[in-house]
């Protein structure tokens, strides 16, 4: 009967104690922004930036406020200042040298790294690549930010949300979710143009306990890594924020209040790629090491039944909602995704979380960018088709000759002690 009287549910405009919030994503206008030819030029991607900023797109970023974590620093001292045409001041800039300056490299995969540093260019981010099978990272291109104290995850939480909501039985791929006076979106729509009224009523009919209890499980507020040397574990809150915020509503929609990793989404993002074992993130920094890997699950998550329910609304986000740019560069393979936008204290966040779904292997992406007006979640959509394209031009989706040596069985942590 639950699952009844969610689908009946009524949100109105998401006017919280005060809080007034635009929520174009509701009304599709992400969708009409992809150019009509999957080949973009430079003066569509342009424009397309310029629309995204009138009219303040899904994922849209919030009003900046003193926080700290990723982009803190730089939005102090940056000398870079721009304005969103909704007037926000952003003070940290989109684009950077010397990203990749003090990288580990050595037990990388070249053909990912040298991927992944192509597409990231000189925007100011990170891309991590992890083999979703064992939990190896192949490549992180700007170290120092990957492992730093983590982001608002932005909309990419919606993830953690959709999984929680369904293993909790409140919703199914099917229910539809009443998100205005006539108007009720599935769980397919609303992860792939990512509507943040529809999961702000998952949030608030799970609970904020419920909401903890499953993104814990899935990684967040605990290291990814497993001894990686400067990773820090980011922020889960031990309580619901602030109504004033928009409590545990805002957190499951924008991530209010919370502050994550490249990596512990990236270790998400694998489980669900591989059906739900949750590997610690290993990263080999030595041709040595990454000869003797040996996979380490953290544990095993029951989501198998569920990554079916949600791979759909992953895969509409790269083929028709907020991460169609990915669509520019890569055709080829099925890619399947989350993208994530918002700001807090002078400097916007673009996420993109996503596998690579081929014949031969899958391979998980993460693209994190901080910025100004030029960053947002479908420009580090954008990255990852870039990188998709290169990898698949470096044959690294086709198919491979099996090993000779028979393969290392994943072990449990215990098993390490």
């Amino acid at each position: 009967m639950k699952n009844l009287r969610v689908a009946k549910f009524t949100v109105g405009s998401l006017v919280l104690a005060g809080l007034s919030l635009d929520i174009p994503s509701a009304f599709g206008w992400q969708a009409s922004l992809v150019p009509r030819s999957q080949t973009s030029t430079r003066r569509e991607i342009q424009k397309d930036l310029g629309r995204l900023e009138r009219i303040r797109v899904s994922d849209s970023p919030q009003a900046s406020r003193p926080a700290k974590g990723i982009g803190h620093n730089l939005a102090v001292a940056s000398a870079s200042r721009t304005v969103s045409a909704s007037g926000e001041v952003f003070f940290t800039s989109s684009f950077a040298n010397h990203v990749t300056e003090g990288d580990v490299t050595g037990g990388e995969d070249p053909v990912v790294r040298q991927a992944a540093v192509a597409a990231l260019g000189h925007m100011n981010g990170t891309v991590l690549a992890i083999e979703p099978t064992s939990g190896r990272i192949l490549a992180i291109v700007n170290q120092k930010l990957a492992l730093s104290s983590g982001a608002q995850p932005c909309s990419t939480i919606k993830l953690s949300v959709a999984l929680a909501a369904l293993s909790e039985g409140i919703i199914t791929k099917e229910t539809q979710v009443r998100i205005g006076a006539s108007y009720e979106m599935n769980l397919t729509t609303a992860l792939a143009r990512s509507n943040n009224q529809y999961f702000e009523t998952l949030g608030r009919e799970l609970g904020f306990k419920k909401v903890s209890f499953h993104a814990h499980q899935y990684g967040l507020g605990e290291l990814a890594g497993l001894n990686i040397l400067g990773e820090q574990p980011g922020i889960y809150p031990t309580e619901e924020i602030s109504p004033k915020l928009g409590g545990v509503g805002r957190m499951c929609s924008f991530g209010e209040g919370i502050s994550m990793t490249p990596l512990q989404l990236g270790a998400l993002v694998s489980a669900i790629a591989n059906g739900g074992t949750l590997y610690y993130l290993q990263h080999p920094t030595t041709p040595e090491q990454a000869v003797e890997f040996q996979p380490v699950v953290k544990r095993r998550l029951d989501i198998a039944p569920l990554v079916g329910q949600i791979s759909d609304g992953m895969a509409g986000a790269v083929n028709y909602g907020t991460a169609r740019r990915v669509r520019y560069s890569f055709n080829e393979e099925e890619v399947l995704g989350k993208t994530g936008t918002c700001s807090r204290a002078g400097t916007r966040f673009g996420w993109f979380a996503s596998y690579a779904n081929t014949d031969v292997g899958r391979i998980v992406v993460v693209v994190f960018l901080q910025g100004g007006t030029p960053t947002f979640g479908p420009k580090a959509a954008e990255i990852a088709g870039r990188m998709y394209r290169r990898l698949y031009d470096h044959q690294f989706f086709a198919a491979r000759p099996a090993p000779t040596t028979i393969a290392a069985t994943a072990k449990p942590m215990s098993a390490m002690r």
